[in-house]
């Protein structure tokens, strides 16, 4: 079973985990964090936080059970009722709905915890997964544009519509 949980300092081991298991995986359809992610990592851990406490950002960690992280699903630059989402999940937990079912519990807790009423996503053409994910939790596709030089899309999800 998972569980959605706010990011916490004591998250950093098991997030660094998590991002060099995956690396690979996520660098197949995302630009890679390059090498000084994981080299400043525990800098970068606490920066996230500070943003995340000044309600900037607000960041999330799909955990299974045993404290192991399966993904991320993260609400940035927060400003006027809106934010972007963005998700990754573990290789080892895709095609499993876990994307689906917390980008869900990530739009209900933007709504009712954190006041956002809009959120915007954007996806590479390519990226099939990402936006059957993000149709299947009520955003609908805007406008075109290009990531990393790919063909892309913006979506937009009005939280207040509910799904």
């Amino acid at each position: 079973m998972h569980r959605l949980q706010r990011l916490r300092l004591d998250h950093a081991p098991a997030l660094l985990k998590f991002e060099r298991e995956n690396r690979a995986y996520f660098a197949a359809s995302i630009s890679d964090r390059g090498d000084d992610y994981f080299t400043h990592f525990d800098a970068r851990h606490r920066a996230l936080l500070a943003e995340q406490e000044a309600g900037i950002c607000f960041f999330h960690l799909v955990v299974d059970d045993d404290g192991s992280v399966l993904g991320r699903v993260n609400l940035v630059d927060a400003a006027d009722g809106s934010a972007e989402l963005g998700y990754r999940i573990a290789e080892r937990a895709a095609g499993q709905g876990l994307a689906t079912a917390s980008v869900r519990e990530a739009c209900a807790l933007a709504l009712a915890e954190y006041g956002l009423t809009t959120l915007t996503a954007v996806t590479t053409l390519d990226n099939t997964g990402s936006r059957t994910v993000l149709a299947r939790t009520g955003f609908t596709p805007t406008t075109p544009l290009q990531l990393d030089g790919r063909p892309g899309l913006r979506f937009v999800r009005d939280l207040r519509l509910g799904r």
